[in-house]
């Protein structure tokens, strides 16, 4: 069964996808980029619910930027209403995305929210290699999933002795290379039996791979494809974000965040060179996921019968 992508376009930034279903959104853009309200998000919902096909009847979205990262909730939750059994949920992303944000809900924090959802047995985010595990950020990192048994982080080149002197080496895997990461996860996750959102942040790649605007990890298109491959025939739902769009805030609270969270804004230059690179790329990972799907894509109560 081929499944259709459906592309969110709320920036612009992803090119044509082969049979794709597109929703213009870009009147959302101020109002949901970097971050909104919880209220907005909800309005947000609402909305696309009538734009999209049923929750078990298409195949990857994509949002573009990795600025909306938090609307992923909404997509699980769509799949949480359909289905029946435990879904776990796996990010790829070079960062946590499990940080303290006061006024909302943000693309660094959505994380969360997830863990909190019931009938999502686990949160798993791999490829971290960003300094928001360092030593001097970990108070920025929610820890309550963590201690909940909710949430693991999985890292590379991070210092992470912190986490087992606050009782958290149970839930901060780090590792020396990103192969033995992928080989560790890859392990784990075939010998899980629990249905599978997939996230996938673009940022969790090096820069040789695809060009963010945002710091880049290290992980390898070959290590994507073992770990889709590793959850093949159990995915129900996934979304892919990290596609590169320039945008002034015409929000001076998100202007000032945006500064403070260090973003780069793409040249115009910039943006010309990287959107080939970024298109090839989302096209190989929508292949590589729609073939990992769950046989007939059905919800989990048709496929038990």
């Amino acid at each position: 069964m081929t499944l259709r992508p459906v592309v969110l376009d709320l920036d612009g930034s992803v090119g044509p996808l082969p049979d794709e279903h597109r929703v213009a959104l870009t009147d959302w853009q101020e109002r949901l980029r970097f971050g909104c309200s919880m209220r907005v998000l909800e309005q947000f919902g609402l909305d696309l619910e009538g734009r999209l096909p049923p929750a078990s009847a298409h195949g990857t979205v994509l949002f573009g930027s990795g600025d909306f990262h938090h609307l992923t909730p909404l997509l699980i939750a769509r799949q949480l209403r359909v289905r029946t059994g435990p879904i776990e949920v796996i990010v790829l992303d070079n960062h946590p995305d499990n940080m303290r944000f006061p006024m909302g809900i943000h693309c660094g924090s959505w994380v969360t929210f997830v863990a909190s959802l019931p009938g999502v047995s686990h949160v798993h985010v791999v490829g971290i290699t960003s300094r928001d595990l360092g030593w001097t950020h970990v108070w920025e990192n929610r820890l309550g999933p963590l201690y909940a048994g909710r949430l693991t982080y999985w890292c590379t080149g991070i210092r992470t002795g912190w986490s087992r002197l606050t009782g958290l080496g149970h839930a901060v895997r780090a590792f020396a290379t990103t192969d033995e990461l992928v080989e560790a996860f890859a392990d784990v996750v075939r010998r899980s039996a629990d249905s599978v959102y997939l996230s996938v942040d673009k940022d969790v790649f090096g820069a040789d791979v695809v060009h963010t605007n945002w710091d880049q990890g290290c992980l390898r298109e070959g290590h994507a494809r073992t770990l889709i491959h590793a959850m093949s025939g159990r995915i129900i739902g996934s979304d892919i974000t990290g596609d590169v769009s320039a945008y002034s805030y015409r929000t001076a609270w998100k202007r000032w965040l945006s500064r403070v969270d260090g973003q780069a804004a793409p040249t115009a230059a910039e943006l010309e060179s990287w959107r080939p690179g970024q298109g090839i790329l989302d096209g190989h990972l929508v292949d590589s996921i729609s073939m990992a799907y769950r046989a007939n894509h059905a919800p989990a109560a048709l496929v038990a019968h």
